[in-house]
């Protein structure tokens, strides 16, 4: 494959439940996948069948079990399944965009602040990063009278905005997207549908969780199903 910016090999996980007698509940696997640069690749698969898992995985939240986690860093490839934090974290600044379910705003920062700060942080100029903070606020019918306020007082879906349009304010070659259209007007879910192709168009390469079928045919250059998840042993 051209360009390859994704290579997960044999990657397995499961989780062991101590306070029910330590019964261990199989996750994923051995489950393989690979995307390039300009692909947007949608898990597919019924209700606890990992695919949040194996969003976490690839973004070194999870350790997996047995297999590799390889993505493309600005160095080379980084194993992330056996990367030290210093790695993930020098990842996650440069190169892994995470969308997940839940914003974790820190208290007392503006949305506007938010929004920008991941591209100050890779040395866009604050003004320059702010602008382009405000243009996806608006883009995303966000109010401007909001912008000043710490998004931990916005809506659901006021919140669920402001975190995709902090991890599109900066261009990062792969995006991890977690069911960014969950809490969305089907207004908003063209937004991030249009967000979403105009990043695949630039090369980034993207894994995400759409449950909506609307939204996932217009995203996907193709899918990967996940079987059901294995019983507990």
């Amino acid at each position: 494959m051209t360009d390859l910016m994704i290579d997960v090999a044999g990657l397995s996980k499961s989780f062991t439940l101590h306070q029910q007698g330590g019964v261990r509940l199989p996750v994923l696997d051995r489950v393989d996948l690979r995307v390039g640069a300009g692909e947007c690749v949608v898990l597919r698969g019924p209700s606890g069948a990992g695919k949040s898992s194996l969003l976490r995985c690839l973004y070194g939240n999870y350790l997996a079990d047995t297999g590799s986690v390889r993505v493309r860093g600005p160095d080379g490839w980084v194993d992330v399944a056996a990367a030290g934090p210093r790695a993930i974290l020098q990842l996650r600044r440069g190169t892994l965009g995470y969308v997940s379910q839940f914003l974790r705003a820190i208290p007392r920062v503006p949305a506007e602040q938010v929004v920008a700060q991941p591209a100050i942080d890779a040395g866009t100029p604050p003004d320059t990063a702010c602008a382009r903070a405000r243009e996806l606020l608006a883009r995303l019918n966000i109010p401007e009278r909001l912008w000043h306020l710490p998004p931990a007082t916005f809506s659901g879906g006021e919140q669920q905005r402001v975190n995709v349009a902090r991890s599109f304010a900066r261009d990062y070659p792969i995006l991890l997207l977690d069911e960014p259209t969950a809490s969305l007007d089907p207004e908003n879910k063209r937004v991030v549908v249009e967000l979403t192709e105009a990043a695949r168009q630039r090369g980034a390469a993207i894994v995400g969780i759409f449950h909506d079928a609307e939204v996932r045919e217009a995203v996907a250059s193709r899918v990967l199903d996940l079987p059901a998840r294995a019983e507990a042993a």
